[in-house]
């Protein structure tokens, strides 16, 4: 529906001193903390796991050399989405002064539905990645047993679920530097950064950036800040759903992508039938994970 003079009603009467509303900040492009961004030509893309080759066995005296098989483990699929929007303005509006105040204030208002659009969908996978979102191995994103070629199994979340504090993020520190590739051989991986809810920012601040032990009275170093286990610190992502959630991002290469399909464009034409001048923004892109081990997770307690 077009935005008419009966929408903009008090903008034609005299003693209007303010139109507020459309002025609040926006927190922007907070995927950027979690997602590596490609460009796509394509439809769609797709990424193969390798399995590698596993570890070199012995070779006894006399014997023949042993030859090992690679093969494809699985395949992560990047679906991209176009997301569109718009507005009209109608004739009669813009006949009676309107069009300046209406284009710019609702031009900024579809900038911000199209962000806030884009972020949503960034944190849907880690908000649906304990329960529905499947990784490309065909089992939940945070998963305790992704399954390997060669029968070992990787875990990118707690054995038992718990909330952010010093033994939790320990473990997971831990669980990381545990990670083994398709044929088992163990990974040198090792956490980036810390990805929170709003409601733990000021634990993890303690967590991270004291350098005595917190919660004690001893006198002890606060050992995750010591030995720079989180190098990249923490941020916020105020899209996370779960209140005691958190996440921290890996150096595996290939984890969390953002494909861009077509970035954000806008436009703007008069219609011929209506005389009301039409607005829209568009673009495409997908959200998506090829390696799993990219990215750890807790649902909290």
């Amino acid at each position: 529906m077009a935005i008419s003079r009966a929408q903009a009603l008090k903008e034609l009467l005299p003693g209007l001193n303010a139109l507020f509303g459309l002025e609040y900040g926006k927190y922007e492009n907070e995927h950027e903390a979690i997602y590596e961004t490609e460009s796509s030509e394509r439809s769609f893309e797709e990424e193969v796991k390798l399995s590698g080759l596993g570890a070199a066995p012995v070779k006894n005296e006399g014997a023949a050399i042993s030859y090992d098989n690679a093969q494809e483990s699985f395949t992560a699929r990047y679906n991209h989405e176009t997301v569109a929007m718009g507005f009209s303005i109608t004739e009669e509006a813009m006949e009676d002064n309107l069009y300046d105040s209406l284009s710019t204030r609702y031009t900024k208002a579809l900038a911000r539905a199209m962000a806030y659009t884009k972020q949503v969908k960034a944190a849907d996978l880690l908000n649906t990645g304990f329960a529905t979102f499947n990784s490309g191995d065909g089992v939940t994103l945070f998963n305790t047993a992704h399954p390997t070629v060669s029968g070992a199994t990787n875990g990118n979340r707690p054995a038992v679920a718990a909330d952010l504090n010093e033994t939790s993020l320990e473990q997971a520190v831990i669980d990381i530097a545990a990670y083994v590739d398709e044929r088992g051989l163990l990974i040198a991986a090792r956490p980036r950064k810390l990805i929170i809810p709003t409601g733990l920012m000021f634990v993890a601040t303690r967590l991270l950036e004291t350098v005595n032990r917190v919660g004690t009275a001893d006198n002890d170093i606060n050992a995750l800040n010591s030995n720079g286990s989180i190098p990249g610190g923490y941020t916020v992502n105020h899209y996370l759903t779960d209140a005691d959630a958190f996440f921290i991002t890996t150096d595996i290469p290939n984890g969390m992508k953002h494909f861009e399909r077509t970035a954000m464009t806008t436009s703007m034409d008069g219609d011929f039938d209506t005389g009301n001048v039409r607005y829209k923004a568009r673009e495409r892109y997908s959200f998506g994970v090829s390696d799993p081990l990219g990215i750890y997770g807790s649902p909290g307690a």
